[in-house]
């Protein structure tokens, strides 16, 4: 009976742990993209954002969505407002007026103006040559999530060339993750 039990634990904690995306640092998703091109996924956060909590417990904790994003994607979680330094295109980044002792919101991180990121949440996608994409505004459910995601692996994007070449594959578009 005891092993049954730790049985059913490890079975239910390893599918747990399955469900999440395997985040890393801006830095080393440029790096892992040197060796192996792939896209880049950007979580876009603050830490007072509801929706942010909601979209990584939601979205991001589904076990379709973290799966297509690990598999698919460097997955990369960006604090708005914290402090940490980004490299990108030969610049440095950084965040001169954080402050750690400041609760709730704090200064406007230089990357996130850089990427004219003005809303949280926001999801950033990079194609495989860190070449910004797009930034998709606001709390995305799963499968709306579904549909940025597998638009920006698929490349369908190149193909748009009109706001209704968009709106007919996004009305063509059809869901399958669950959630």
């Amino acid at each position: 009976m005891v092993s049954r039990s730790l049985l059913i634990l490890f079975v239910g904690f390893s599918f747990f742990a399955t469900a999440q995306v395997k985040w890393m640092s801006f830095d080393e998703a440029l790096t892992a993209q040197k060796t192996s091109p792939r896209n880049i996924i950007v979580d876009v956060y603050t830490t007072w954002c509801g929706p942010c909590k909601m979209l990584d417990k939601n979205t991001f904790g589904n076990a379709e969505v973290s799966a297509f994003i690990n598999e698919n994607f460097y997955p990369v979680k960006f604090n708005a407002e914290g402090n940490s330094k980004v490299n990108f295109n030969g610049n440095i980044f950084e965040n001169p007026k954080y402050d750690p002792s400041r609760q709730g919101r704090n200064a406007r991180h230089q990357f996130t103006a850089y990427l004219r990121i003005t809303g949280y949440p926001t999801v950033a996608f990079f194609d495989e040559n860190a070449n910004y994409l797009a930034p998709i505004v606001g709390y995305q459910n799963v499968q709306q999530m579904e549909f940025y995601l597998k638009l920006f692996v698929s490349g369908d994007y190149k193909k748009f060339t009109s706001q209704q070449d968009f709106t007919n594959y996004f009305k063509n578009f059809k869901a399958q993750f669950k959630g």
